[in-house]
């Protein structure tokens, strides 16, 4: 290329084990394809899809680059990926040469792009860019660390900049069970021998996001965050590395960030390794903003599905996980959730499973519940052939009838005891307004959905009491709850006050005390309920 060509840069997001790219998250791919366009001495324009929704004119570039598709099924509350069908629409409209990558290259509709590319979308466009045969590769250790550099303002262009926006940040990629082919459904061990980002690379990649303005960030795209900096990369199940985890986890604290996070761990690495993995999960929990939450590959308690599928992780040994998990990271903290806790991710319809797959699956989740440990999310889901081909047909009646099964007898007891009544979630961003029901979450990687049931001012934080629970959310009232100055439709929400009685307060109005407010509501046990909820300002 002459000149200094223009590159635009398309996130139609991405959401797949290794990477949150939907709003509030912003991928670390998207950053890293900007980066490597700078690299190669292009003047980069950063929209995305919902800029595009909300009539952003499409650059005129040299090249287009769009990065889309999700790996794994996911419910999102106010956004979500580019679809198939907008895809195909968008790509005529493109300019220059155009390029893909993500899930959505698998795809037919991308087939008018000069290029789909499969593996990392940022190191094929350097090497277009700079003059060389554009093919499959992966990015180098030099060049990954260079480009989240020279990509990372690019935050400052998406919506959610910078409140609610949460910005992940890789630690390493591939996985240590590479050589053995790993999880028969993972693309990660596709990816080779791992690649370990050092601590101080990380560090000043985080520097430069929280110069930017950047409040929240994830440290996820790793397989297993216990098993950062191990050095047995050639072993399946490798030791933990308690130092340099507290090296790059004590110098994020430092920053100062609103908000910190993680993600995935290896149930075996921690039940292997307990004393090195209760001294990681140890810094994690002092380190990160409390509600994190470590989502754990059990994908099947069946022996049977695990042996077909080379699955990482036994029944007993997520039981065991989950335990030090829960004994080390239970205590609440300062968002009211507690510091970290254990998830569990499922997958029906691998080889091997039968009708009996279910019910071991159950038991596990019922052994769990019984033992009074709490874990934060369960997330069920059909496989997906990503790098080939199941067999085993899911019965859609008994995959429904499990996932039912489990919301009702396993999360919402979870939950309950998660957030008790009168708990306090603290910095809750409002996101959306569905009727009279305002929706919100916590920064997170996998926050908590909360539902206000009025509506309050979109795009701030508030602190919210919860009052009751459904099976994967909560609802509460903003609190303090300011009773002389809230709305009439806000105060049929508390506790006990309903319809009748809220008519009956707004008429009394104002009062000096809960006392007053006892004589209008002549119901003591109503009374105490509200109290440490309402104030009298």
């Amino acid at each position: 290329m002459k000149g200094r060509p223009k590159v635009a840069v398309i996130d139609g997001y991405i959401d797949d084990p290794a990477a949150l790219g939907v709003p509030p998250y912003i991928s670390p791919m998207i950053r890293a394809v900007a980066g490597a366009a700078r690299d190669a001495g292009a003047d980069v324009e950063y929209v995305t899809v919902d800029m595009i929704r909300n009539g952003h004119p499409l650059p005129d570039a040299d090249v287009s680059v769009v990065l889309s598709g999700n790996t794994v099924p996911g419910k999102y509350l106010r956004s979500m990926p580019m679809s198939l069908k907008e895809l195909k629409e968008l790509s005529p409209k493109l300019s220059g040469w155009k390029m893909i990558g993500g899930s959505s290259a698998f795809a037919p509709e991308s087939q008018k792009f000069d290029f789909r590319i499969h593996r990392d979308l940022a190191a094929s466009l350097y090497d277009g860019m700079v003059g060389k045969e554009v093919g499959e590769r992966l990015r180098t250790l030099d060049e990954w660390n260079r480009w989240m550099l020279l990509g990372a303002d690019i935050v400052k262009k998406h919506q959610d900049f910078p409140e609610p926006l949460m910005v992940e940040i890789e630690s390493y990629r591939g996985c240590h069970r590479w050589a053995s082919g790993g999880c028969s459904f993972c693309i990660e061990p596709s990816k080779g021998r791992p690649l370990m980002r050092e601590p101080e690379d990380i560090l000043a990649e985080a520097a430069r996001l929280k110069d930017l303005g950047v409040r929240n960030i994830r440290v996820g795209g790793q397989t297993c965050i216990v098993s950062y900096g191990a050095e047995d990369l050639e072993s399946g199940c490798p030791r933990p590395n308690p130092p340099k985890v507290r090296r790059l986890f004590e110098g994020l604290r430092g920053m100062g960030f609103d908000n910190l996070c993680v993600d995935n761990a290896n149930p075996a690495v921690i039940a292997r390794y307990p004393e090195e993995a209760e001294e990681v999960i140890g810094i994690l929990a002092d380190c990160c903003t409390s509600g994190n939450v470590l989502a754990l590959g059990l994908e099947s308690a069946d022996p049977a599905v695990e042996e077909a599928n080379n699955l990482n992780s036994t029944a007993e040994s997520v039981m065991e996980a989950v335990r030090l998990i829960n004994r080390v990271g239970g205590e609440r903290g300062e968002t009211g959730l507690p510091k970290i806790l254990p998830g569990l991710n499922i997958i029906c319809g691998l080889d091997g499973e039968t009708s009996e797959t279910y019910k071991m699956d159950l038991a596990l989740l019922e052994r769990i519940r019984d033992e009074g440990l709490l874990v934060r999310r369960i997330n069920i889901r059909q496989v997906i052939g990503s790098r080939r081909p199941f067999d085993v047909k899911v019965s859609e009646k008994r995959f429904r009838k499990f996932k039912e099964t489990v919301r009702e007898e396993i999360d919402h007891p979870m939950l309950e005891r998660l957030v008790p009544i009168g708990t306090v979630l603290r910095g809750v961003y409002a996101e959306i307004h569905d009727g009279n029901i305002t929706f919100g979450r916590q920064p997170g990687s996998y926050p908590l959905l909360v539902g206000i049931p009025y509506k309050v001012d979109l795009d701030r934080s508030y602190d919210v009491y919860v009052t009751e629970w459904g099976f994967r959310s909560v609802t509460g009232v903003t609190y303090p709850f300011e009773i002389n100055r809230m709305p009439m439709s806000s105060l049929a929400s508390l506790p006990g006050i309903g319809k009748k009685r809220a008519a009956a307060i707004a008429a009394a109005r104002p009062f000096g005390s809960l006392e007053d407010l006892g004589k209008v509501v002549e119901d003591p046990r109503v009374v105490e309920g509200l109290r440490g909820i309402v104030t009298f300002n």
